[in-house]
Parts: C-alpha cells; structure tokens; sequence
C-alpha cells in the first residue's frame, strides 16, 4: 500500500465528491480509485466515506482526517517544487515563443541586458503571430496575448495591452475621421485576423461595453502588416499600443475615436508547470516584470498625449462594474 497515493485519492474524492472525477483528475481507473479508498479504510480501520446511488460524502471520521491530509499533500507539492528548482542551475538552453509585437517592439531591447544578466542562459527565440501550445511545440515558455489553450499550463499576467484605432495623417487629410463607431464602415480598415472578435470591434459607451460590425478591406494576420498599411496611408487600422507607441508619438500615427474606449488584452507568459527548466523560466519572467507596470509606460505617454483614452489608466478597477452587451 503507497499510503501517500492513497491519500491522495482520499482528498480528490472528497473535494470532488465523485470517485469517477478523481479518477480522472489522477489519469487512473476508477477501480483504482477505489482500491485506494478501501486500502486506506483498512488502515484507518474506519469508513471514509457514505456512499449511495446518487452521492458520495465523508463520513464523520473521513472528516477529521479531511483537513490533515489536503494540508500534508499540499507541503509535499510544496517541497517537490522547491527541490525541483534547487536542482536547477541558471544555466543551459531556454526555448521561448514571442508574439511580434512584444518579441520586436520591447524585449529585443532587453536583450543585451539579460544576456549580461544570466551568462549562462542559451536562448532560442521564435517570433511568430502563432497561438502555440508550449508543450507540444517545445516551448519552455511563451509570450503571448491569448489565453493559454491546455488547462494543466500556467499563466502569468504581466501587462495590459492596450488598443488604439489609428490612421496617417495623410488618410485623415484626405478622407477624415469617423466620429461615431457606426461610422467605421464608412471607411478603409485594416483588422489583424487574430483577434477574437474576429469582423467586429467592442467599445465602451456609457459604462456598457458594445460590438460593432467592421467590413475590414484589409484582414492579415501580421499586425506589423497593418501597421505598414496605416503609416503608408492605406486605412484605419486598430493596433495594439506596443506596436504603435512610437509612430503615434512622433505623430507618424493619429489616433481616432479616442474617446471610445477598446478592452484591453493582457501579455501573459505560459509555460509547463513540471518544465525542466522552470527555474529559468521564472527568472526571465521575472526578468520582463520587473520593469514594466500593467499599465506600460508608452501608454502613460499615449494618454498624457491623449492618443489613449484615460480609462486604460483605471481599467482594472472600473472592469467589475461594466456590462456586456450586443449593440442592435
């Protein structure tokens, strides 16, 4: 009997109040699961549980020992993770995946400091619009906008990213501004594929978030694209802030429909929690951190310029008390 599997058998089932959703949980039969359960009974010399057709439920001594044993678990996890990274040396080979716009547009900047950082750290970097699975692509991590697409993968939060519609100052001479968000179809726009949205564009309107239908004449899934199609002077194009920070604040860019505010993203990394490398992965997350606010610096510039409505400054605090809905 492995008194430490059967714990942990004990502690799914109690929490899940299923023996078919521990199973699962563990990847194991539900025979299994049960073979556990008795084998632990046996030892306690007491039933763990009440069971029926419809329920399962502890028992009163299966409650006593409830509390103990989750705790018990939870310091072995705890001490498994930290011998893990004890084992780890900051050296050796690190495989990351970027988004373009965070990859070109921030961390190629850093580069030259991490690397004086952590000399021993060889880094394979792939750039690419790709929402990619680290796991089954061969990422220790990777950078990117998207929520992660496996359940067991661990997300880090490290940024708002922040849209902004935005054209050249040639386009703006010759064909104006929309005024209103109706008005978009009114005009050329350039959509980056990826967005979840897909043809459409929410904006706030009295504290009640809206989607409106865009006819995108350009559609491409490489934001930099976009981008060279709005500073050529090709349309209106809704750009995330780290890839239009510079144009908008050299004025290469003018912002539109500004007082329409676009929900943000958030620049996550997600990695493997059982990576090999995770203690190189903590330390370059840490790394990208420790420099940079939720809310960016380009976009305290982009809103002192008022190129960036202000209520990305408060977003977080003001999300809890907005409202969805479909515009008609």
């Amino acid at each position: 009997m492995d008194k430490l599997q059967c714990m942990e058998a004990f502690v799914r089932v109690a929490q899940s109040g299923s023996f078919v959703q521990a199973a699962e949980q563990l990847g194991v039969a539900r025979s299994v699961i049960s073979t556990r359960i008795r084998q632990l009974e046996q030892f306690v010399d007491a039933p763990l549980f009440h069971r029926n057709t419809r329920s399962v439920r502890l028992s009163e001594i299966g409650e006593q020992y409830y509390a103990e044993c989750a705790q018990l678990l939870n310091r072995f996890e705890v001490l498994m993770s930290d011998m893990a990274l004890a084992k780890n040396d900051l050296k050796g080979r690190l495989r990351i995946h970027l988004v373009p716009g965070f990859g070109l547009g921030y961390f190629s900047r850093q580069l030259a400091r991490f690397t004086r950082l952590y000399s021993d750290i060889e880094l394979d970097l792939v750039v690419s619009d790709k929402i990619v699975d680290p796991v089954s692509g061969g990422f220790d991590v990777a950078f990117q906008i998207f929520p992660p697409k496996g359940e067991s993968l661990i997300e880090r939060r490290i940024f708002h990213v922040n849209r902004v519609l935005c054209a050249s100052p040639d386009f703006v001479a010759e064909y104006g501004v929309p005024y209103l968000p109706e008005h978009l179809h009114q005009f050329e726009i350039g959509y980056y594929s990826g967005y979840p949205e897909r043809n459409k564009i929410k904006f706030l309107i009295d504290r009640i978030f809206y989607e409106f239908p865009i006819q995108a004449r350009i559609s491409s899934s490489s934001i930099h694209l976009l981008y060279d199609f709005a500073v050529g002077g090709g349309g209106i194009v809704c750009l995330p802030t780290i890839v239009a920070k510079d144009a908008l604040l050299d004025g290469s860019l003018v912002s539109v429909l500004t007082e329409y505010f676009i929900p943000p993203y958030s620049l996550r990394a997600v990695f493997p929690p059982n990576s090999k490398n995770i203690k190189k992965v903590r330390h370059i997350i840490d790394f990208i951190s420790e420099d940079i606010s939720r809310l960016p610096e380009w976009d305290k510039q982009l809103i002192e310029k008022g190129c960036l409505s202000p209520l990305a400054a408060s977003f977080n605090e003001y999300r809890n008390t907005l409202s969805d809905t479909d515009a008609h």
